[in-house]
């Protein structure tokens, strides 16, 4: 599974509670900087839907992202949505493959697909393996709170999602904080998953439970 391990250093002791699953300042000036941005470029790119766009689309992405890397390949069919921002390799759009820069919490493998309409609350890590596979209108999670009253007034919580290799979600499925799923295993169209989820297996329903299990491919 992909795993980069140069990750930016945080810029904030905001980021980095958040980072460490801990309560962090929702509200931080510099948090909140990262998500106004990431806002305004998704809206522009989301926008970009003909071929003739493609330079365009590929401009708009690397004002979200920093850095450069020119490894892997992901394909985002818009319109996508994420929290703070993304480590990509390459993506592809319209059709086209380009290097983009390395950006934040949201970091993908090689040969990556998000079909439409696909969300991720990347305020903690949401790590994607190789080969992974997302049908229209995935949610994904590393956003959460306290159970507590009270505290949920309070500092919030993120917790990483980590998605193994040869991943194959399907449409509708939300993925709550804190999950990982082993590699080669399939999440139903629907199925809200709330535990881990073992190596090839397939899970359904809510809460997604195994309901069969899958032979290792040689």
């Amino acid at each position: 599974m992909s795993n980069p391990t140069n990750d930016p250093e945080p810029e904030c002791e905001a980021e980095a509670l958040m980072q460490a699953g801990k309560p962090y300042d929702g509200s931080d000036p510099f948090l909140t900087s990262l998500r106004s941005r990431a806002r305004k470029v998704l809206h522009k790119y989301n926008s970009l839907i003909l071929p003739d766009q493609w330079d365009e689309g590929m401009d708009v992405l690397r004002e979200l992202v920093d850095g450069r890397s020119e490894i892997d390949r992901v394909f985002i069919e818009p319109p996508f949505r994420c929290d703070i921002s993304f480590i990509l390799g390459s993506v592809l759009l319209m059709n086209r493959f380009s290097p983009v820069k390395k950006g934040r919490n949201l970091r993908f493998g090689k040969n990556i697909y998000l079909n439409f309409g696909c969300v991720v609350l990347d305020c903690g890590k949401v790590t994607f393996g190789d080969n992974v596979m997302l049908a229209p209108n995935v949610q994904i999670y590393a956003a959460s709170h306290p159970l507590d009253a009270i505290q949920r007034r309070g500092p919030e919580l993120a917790l990483p999602v980590t998605i193994g290799d040869d991943v194959w979600i399907g449409g509708g499925a939300i993925i709550l904080p804190g999950i990982t799923i082993g590699s080669r295993s399939v999440v139903a169209a629907g199925a809200v998953v709330t535990k881990k989820v073992p190596e090839d297996v397939v899970v359904a329903g809510n809460p997604a439970k195994v309901i069969r299990e899958l032979q290792k491919s040689e």
